[in-house]
């Protein structure tokens, strides 16, 4: 329970981070952050499997075969972050590649949360 607190927080950071320093992500505030990351952390949950695997479909597992199927995972990870985008009024992202440059931000300061901390 308490690592999923960690990356709720971590995420809202970032998020609040990358909303500072790219212009085509807008964020409020903190709780509006908050909001988000909850958001991204369900729908990750719910969708992310369903996601890599049809990605996986699609590319005939290539990523996947390659060792590089961090890709489909940051690409399913973006397309998580633009359907939260839909789900906050306070949040928004102008189009894809903020998102996905949002996915790797994202899943590389939880990755060195994660090595660092778990």
């Amino acid at each position: 329970m308490m690592q999923w607190v960690v990356h709720i927080i971590i995420d809202a950071l970032v998020l609040l981070a990358a909303a500072n320093i790219m212009p085509k992500v807008k964020l409020k505030g903190f709780k509006t952050a908050i909001i988000v990351a909850i958001i991204i952390g369900l729908l990750s949950f719910l969708l992310s499997w369903v996601l890599t695997l049809l990605l996986n479909v699609a590319t005939f597992g290539i990523f996947y075969f390659l060792g590089l199927g961090f890709i489909t995972r940051v690409i399913a990870y973006a397309i998580i972050i633009e359907i939260a985008d839909q789900f906050s009024s306070d949040f928004k992202t102008e189009g894809f590649l903020p998102s996905l440059w949002l996915a790797v931000f994202i899943a590389l300061v939880g990755g060195i949360v994660d090595a660092i901390l778990f």
